[in-house]
């Protein structure tokens, strides 16, 4: 890498961290201008209280110790565990919430401390890009979370008459895998549930494969599975400020209560009519369009290609089964995952163009992206009739539209990493005499 690209490397990084802390301040400063306390503030309380998630803040952990050897590892998992043991009987004599997690953000932060005070250089880089993408993981959780609150207080009316319309396009799915997954009976409900909730678990496991030689190359790849993962959900609950939409089981089912138009999920379909805002509570999210988790499934999907069987199977597993949930428990519609599915497509691609370097073919992909995610959403606002009279026009065009940035992905992804073919050994060739 020449030093112009270098500093030019550096001067984005910098640009971006500056960013990202605007961007922080600012939802910190709208979530208490609306009676939440904010990403920043929930960060700073689980250094003594008691975390929200103590298997993410072990997960931020795991990523920080990518660029540990195995014996700091070791070390740093005794001290956090040691931390939350001393946290445990504190909290019970108290009467506090009892939860886990404190000791691993006290070593995420003590690393960020060494890395300050007794490492240079560029073991002090590494370092600190170690903790840093351990925060990033826990902030951009805080992040989304803090977006949920904020959707649901500030977009008193939600879209989904629109979307449970356009949705006919496509012969309703959340009805159909609704009604199947009730007839798996608790079984089947189990199972998609584990695969759903421990969709992040299955992430880390995918970004530890992929970051397993960071402690030996002593740096990081140059595009990894988290980075993906924290764009999406960083970028993600924009979409649902513009498009909110809570989803069949609460618009059309019983866990929407009396904000629910009528309870028919999953067993009938809602009717065609003449589509309208509707009111609801300000408590449910408004997170559906588009759906993140199929994002990040898709996501998982694409990266866990690179690696062996194993992950390739699980990558695979745990798409099918997120489609699944997502739809047989009610929370999206058929066309948030088509959405889904682009919006991530994009990200990823966007993603790559800006570690390998911007190309004529990586722009071309992500505006094509971006250009079909955005007829997707306008479609599904201003032609929910016309796709839900014409079913048989419209359902392959929206599959149709899936397909082709699938199609354009496969492709430039291809053209950009080249299958090398082995070089074959030159024929021995027969000497004759002259």
């Amino acid at each position: 890498m020449t030093a112009v690209r270098r500093r030019s490397r550096a001067i984005l990084w910098a640009a971006g961290g500056v960013a990202a802390l605007a961007f922080l301040v600012t939802l910190e400063i709208v979530a208490r201008h609306h009676g939440q306390p904010g990403p920043i503030t929930n960060q700073a309380r689980e250094v003594i209280f008691a975390p929200s998630s103590g298997p993410l803040l072990y997960a931020g952990l795991a990523l920080t110790m990518v660029v540990l050897t195995w014996r700091q590892r070791f070390i740093a998992a005794g001290v956090a565990i040691g931390i939350d043991l001393v946290f445990w009987p504190v909290r019970w004599l108290l009467d506090a919430r009892m939860n886990f997690g404190n000791g691993a953000l006290w070593v995420i932060l003590g690393c960020a401390v060494i890395a300050v005070t007794r490492r240079t250089g560029r073991e002090r880089v590494l370092l600190l890009k170690g903790v840093g993408l351990g925060l990033l993981l826990v902030a951009g959780h805080k992040t989304g979370d803090t977006w949920l609150h904020i959707t649901s207080m500030t977009r008193p009316n939600v879209l989904d008459q629109y979307v449970a319309t356009a949705d006919h396009a496509l012969g309703d799915p959340s009805w159909l895998v609704g009604r199947a997954v009730e007839a798996t009976g608790p079984v089947g409900a189990h199972l998609l549930g584990g695969i759903y909730g421990q969709l992040p678990l299955a992430a880390a496991i995918v970004a530890l494969y992929q970051l397993r030689h960071v402690a030996v190359q002593r740096r990081f790849p140059g595009h990894h599975l988290v980075r993906t993962f924290l764009v999406i959900g960083l970028l993600g609950p924009s979409i649902y400020m513009i498009f909110p939409v809570v989803g069949p089981v609460f618009a059309y089912g019983a866990d929407g209560g009396h904000w629910a138009m009528a309870n028919l999920w999953p067993d009938t379909a809602p009717p065609i009519g003449t589509p309208r805002p509707i009111r609801f509570d300000e408590i449910t999210p408004r997170n559906c369009m588009p759906s993140l988790h199929t994002a990040w499934a898709t996501t998982l999907f694409v990266h866990s290609r690179s690696g062996s069987w194993f992950f390739r199977f699980a990558g695979t597993f745990w798409l099918i089964g997120t489609l699944a949930a997502t739809l047989g428990f009610g929370y999206h519609y058929g066309v948030d995952l088509v959405a889904g599915v682009v919006f991530a497509l994009t990200i990823e691609a966007a993603m790559r163009a800006f570690d390998r370097g911007w190309d004529r073919r990586g722009v071309l992909l992500v505006t094509y992206g971006a250009a079909v995610f955005a007829v997707l959403l306008v479609s599904y606002r201003y032609l929910p009739v016309e796709m839900a009279e014409h079913p048989w026009v419209f359902g392959p065009l929206l599959i149709l539209a899936m397909t082709s940035v699938i199609h354009c992905y496969i492709r430039t992804t291809r053209l950009w990493n080249p299958n090398t073919a082995p070089a074959k050994r030159p024929e021995p060739q027969l000497l004759l005499p002259a």
